[in-house]
């Protein structure tokens, strides 16, 4: 089947302005990919698997007949080069939308999400969530408000963050990025409730504090199920930091915060 690869490489090379860009963008000799074109010779395994993730097609599929090639990327022809070059990543996105667990149906809705303060130590922050499905993907968007620290001021900052989640082997893995400076991606692991009811969920969550040394900070983590409809105003009136010592935070809350210890160097869930 090797005979169609130069065939199948010159149509994809088409999308381009010049043979000499893709030996650019790929890093690879151009007398060597004069070879590959020519049929003299067929790349090693690690030069293949450049080329076809750089193009957006399988090692497979590279080397069909070539009009069963060119009727498999037809459907891809009104792409642009740099839409094709995102092929890869997507895929890898779309691997894990197959290999994430439907029973994340069953976690969507709405939470009050519980943390120790990345940004103001002796404070616990409350910030609200809503995971849905969209567009085949299960997405959620994270809206926090920090107060002002001048007394009697009641003055917040808003942020904003959209990411998704997967259901991997028992865990509920997020991840996300702040939308309004785009300056910061946030991770959080979720251990599910298999009650038949939702009620909290226990994790941990990494991200960096918004000070000025933007250090790397891992918090205990806690999700509070609201529900999948809800009063916005109300649910939304309680997102803001709290003392760790407040009464509005439930003696639950807390301890459920409070459980981690270090293992062996490893920051653990108890």
């Amino acid at each position: 089947m090797r005979e169609y690869f130069s065939a199948n490489l010159k149509q994809l090379c088409r999308y381009y302005r010049s043979i000499a860009e893709v030996c650019r963008k790929l890093s690879i000799n151009r007398g060597q990919f004069n070879k590959y074109l020519s049929g003299q010779s067929f790349p090693a395994a690690f030069n293949l698997k450049r080329i076809c993730d750089f193009f957006g097609v399988e090692e497979y599929e590279i080397v069909l007949p070539t009009d069963q090639f060119i009727n498999l990327i037809g459907g891809r022809a009104r792409q642009t080069a740099s839409s094709i070059q995102m092929a890869a990543p997507q895929r890898a996105l779309e691997h894990l939308k197959q290999c994430s667990s439907p029973q994340i149906r069953l976690l969507t809705g709405y939470y009050h999400e519980y943390c120790y303060a990345m940004s103001n130590p002796g404070h616990i922050s409350c910030s609200l969530v809503h995971i849905h499905e969209r567009d085949g993907y299960f997405v959620y968007e994270r809206n926090e408000r920090s107060q002002s620290n001048i007394p009697g001021v009641e003055d917040f900052e808003c942020y904003r963050y959209q990411g998704v989640a997967y259901y991997l082997q028992d865990r509920l893995f997020l991840v996300d990025y702040e939308t309004h400076t785009s300056n910061e991606i946030s991770q959080t692991i979720l251990i599910p409730s298999y009650k038949s009811r939702i009620t909290r969920l226990n994790g941990l969550k990494m991200g960096v504090s918004t000070c000025d040394h933007r250090a790397p900070v891992c918090t205990r983590v806690v999700w509070d199920f609201l529900g999948a409809d809800i009063g916005h105003y109300s649910a939304y009136r309680r997102v803001r930091l709290y003392p760790v010592d407040t009464e509005e935070v439930d003696d639950d809350l807390k301890g459920r915060l409070r459980q981690t210890k270090m293992v062996n160097g490893l920051f653990e869930l108890i």
